[in-house]
């Protein structure tokens, strides 16, 4: 998808969310910090032009420091996210700069996803499809997250996660296989 319809699809998800053009552009954080990371990513993916790249690279770095100065939100440029993505609440979310979620995922505030392990198990998540991750929670390690997956608010993942599962508590259990439909 082209950096415009990314952009267009997550605006659309946080229309079907209630707010409308005016709210969503100017007062809600979680939009703001997805547009820069559109933009930055797209430069990041896309700019190969020797001089201009670290140019605009550095550019859209200054801005990210800005958007997590002011809304606590840190998605690097580098991150690879899906269409239709949604930030719930702003304040607290770090992502780490290798981290892959897929398409219709949302988040709460609160969450970090980020590098954990030892030796051959150390890495960083890579998240599916129509995944909701509550507030408050951690997914870290060299784990995957399933499709249609619903993560509790304060769990802690560090474990592979299987589709449709419901996972809650530090370390997070398995306690049904609804998903995440009606979450997201």
């Amino acid at each position: 998808m082209t950096v415009f319809k990314l952009i267009t699809s997550d605006y659309k998800k946080y229309k079907k969310y209630g707010g409308h053009f005016f709210a969503i552009v100017f007062f809600t954080q979680g939009f703001w910090a997805i547009f820069q990371y559109r933009i930055a990513n797209g430069i990041y993916r896309k700019v190969h032009i020797p001089l201009v790249r670290p140019v605009l690279l550095l550019l859209c770095l200054f801005w990210q420091k800005m958007i997590e100065v002011t809304t606590g939100i840190s998605i690097p440029a580098s991150v690879q996210i899906g269409h239709s993505f949604y930030i719930g609440h702003f304040g607290g979310i770090i992502l780490n700069g290798k981290a892959v979620i897929g398409n219709n995922c949302n988040i709460s505030q609160g969450v970090t996803i980020g590098v954990s392990g030892l030796e051959n198990r150390r890495g960083v998540p890579i998240i599916g499809n129509n995944v909701y991750i509550g507030a408050n929670a951690i997914v870290a390690g060299k784990i995957t997250i399933a499709d249609n997956v619903l993560i509790g608010a304060c769990s802690l993942i560090n474990t592979d996660v299987a589709t449709n599962s419901v996972m809650l508590g530090v370390p997070a259990i398995m306690i049904s296989d609804k998903g995440a439909e009606g979450y997201i």
